[in-house]
């Protein structure tokens, strides 16, 4: 028999809930089903939480926690943000933001699109032409294929080129990145054996030579992504692993990641690896990512000679690992960015946070300071020094030099602000560092500049 005095009997019924006037004002256009669905794992909860010893909440309480979880569903989780880190690209954030002109090219293939249709002939296409002959063009590639991601490039060419067989690699270049991505790992589910040469430190061309046996299916090189060896180092360039790979008929791949077509010292940056100079050099295959230094879509783009490539396309992965209409309509917009070379930091956005002065930082910290000012008393609000960087393992350990707004309103800890900054119409995601909360130039885009002050305008309006 229940007992009469159990306090979970005071919850209200879902019924009541359900018809209560604040929450029908939020379910216009829901489903009955769906709203019953989330009062019922609610007082689901309350129930636990009473016989945990919690006290029983109040109808009114109980109301509003259902209107918020009711309007939750209704609101876009994936939203703009404005991003004011200074870490060009942030995995979080979303990396590689794009250029304003891909868009049109976005819209367009929401609906019906030419994805795999050969327009000329009237016949069945192949979504790759779409960004085959662009990659080839802009790296002086034979043939490419895209793939999702970087790491299922990487998967998907260590299965179909190595499996139950083995690969060589540094012992330097056993990477671990973000989301606990492990080089060994991807390597184990692969189907391949892994083969370690060389030191941590130390890798040289004959620790290749010694290790080649015939159960070697290819040799492979990984860029060092989010971080770099110095002092007493020494690694193989690699020309001489491809003369080796050439050597023995072993394919070279080199995994450089972070999406650098060419060469960019001439912009001023640091030497990167990139495909082109890779390709150059001899290498079978080389693999990178399309959101990083391209500055396009999340993709893995795997360029290099028709033969293996051709093996590739063939695999059942090349279907499980396939890009959609979306990420390819954006990834070929990017590319066609690109045909015009000398305009490459004007309309990429990535370069041109690469690329920007510091006296253009400092113009642009300099108006957004003063257009605070009059907007509150502020405990902090002064311009800084800060160092950017570039994120996403590209560039690894090198800081660009960077100019800053901090700001705290009087009354707030930096911390406070920082949250009611995300809880912005847009949210401003800043760093909090030496008690205060910074907002660097580098990531803060013309077009971000206004909304930036409006955003910190409303938070303060709203108290």
């Amino acid at each position: 028999m229940a007992r009469t005095d159990d306090p979970r009997r005071h919850l209200p019924g879902v019924d009541s809930i359900l018809s209560h006037p604040d929450l029908q004002k939020q379910i216009t256009g829901m489903s009955p089903e769906f709203v019953a669905a989330v009062v019922r794992d609610l007082l689901s909860e309350m129930r636990q939480h009473i016989q945990d010893g919690e006290g029983v909440p109040s109808v009114d309480a109980t109301i509003r926690e259902t209107v918020k979880r009711v309007a939750a569903l209704r609101q876009r989780s994936l939203r703009r943000v404005i991003n004011a880190t200074g870490v060009i690209l942030h995995t979080g954030l979303g990396r590689a933001p794009m250029s304003s002109e891909i868009a049109r090219d976005v819209i367009d293939a929401v609906g019906y699109c030419s994805l795999e249709f050969d327009l000329e002939n009237g016949e069945r296409g192949n979504r790759q032409t779409h960004v085959r002959d662009l990659l080839c063009r802009l790296t002086g590639a034979e043939s490419a294929l895209v793939v999702n991601n970087n790491a299922a490039a990487v998967f998907q060419t260590l299965n179909v080129l190595a499996y139950k067989r083995e690969a060589i690699v540094s012992r330097g270049q056993l990477i671990e990145i973000g989301g606990s991505f492990r080089l060994p790992d991807i390597m184990a589910r692969s189907g391949v054996k892994l083969v370690e040469v060389g030191t941590t430190n130390r890798t040289r061309l004959e620790d290749y030579a010694q290790a080649i046996s015939p159960k070697t299916a290819l040799l492979l090189n990984a860029h060092a992504s989010n971080y770099r060896i110095v002092g007493f180092t020494e690694s193989v360039a690699i020309a001489a692993l491809a003369e080796l790979g050439k050597k023995h008929e072993i394919p070279v791949i080199d995994d450089i990641g972070n999406g650098l077509l060419w060469d960019w010292t001439s912009f001023g940056l640091p030497a990167e690896p990139n495909a082109r100079e890779s390709l150059q050099a001899g290498a079978d295959l080389v693999l990178m990512s399309g959101d990083k230094a391209l500055g396009g879509s999340q993709a893995g783009i795997i360029l290099g000679k028709d033969k293996w490539i051709a093996r590739l396309e063939k695999s059942p992965l090349a279907r499980v690992l396939r890009c959609d209409k979306l990420t390819l309509a954006a990834l070929a917009a990017s590319l066609r960015l690109y045909l015009d070379r000398a305009r490459v930091a004007e309309k990429v956005p990535v370069w041109q946070m690469l690329t920007v002065d510091r006296a253009t930082l400092q113009e642009r910290a300099t108006r957004v300071r003063d257009k605070l000012a009059p907007l509150a008393n502020w405990t902090i609000l002064e311009i800084r020094d800060s160092e950017s960087e570039t994120g996403s393992g590209t560039l690894p350990a090198v800081m660009l030099p960077s100019v800053a707004v901090c700001a705290v309103p009087r009354g707030l800890t930096a911390g406070v602000w920082a949250s009611k900054l995300r809880d912005a119409e847009i949210p401003v995601i800043g760093i909090v560092r030496q008690n205060t909360f910074w907002m660097d130039m580098r990531t803060i885009s013309d077009s971000d500049e206004h909304d930036l002050v409006r955003m910190i305008e409303s938070v303060l309006k709203r108290g």
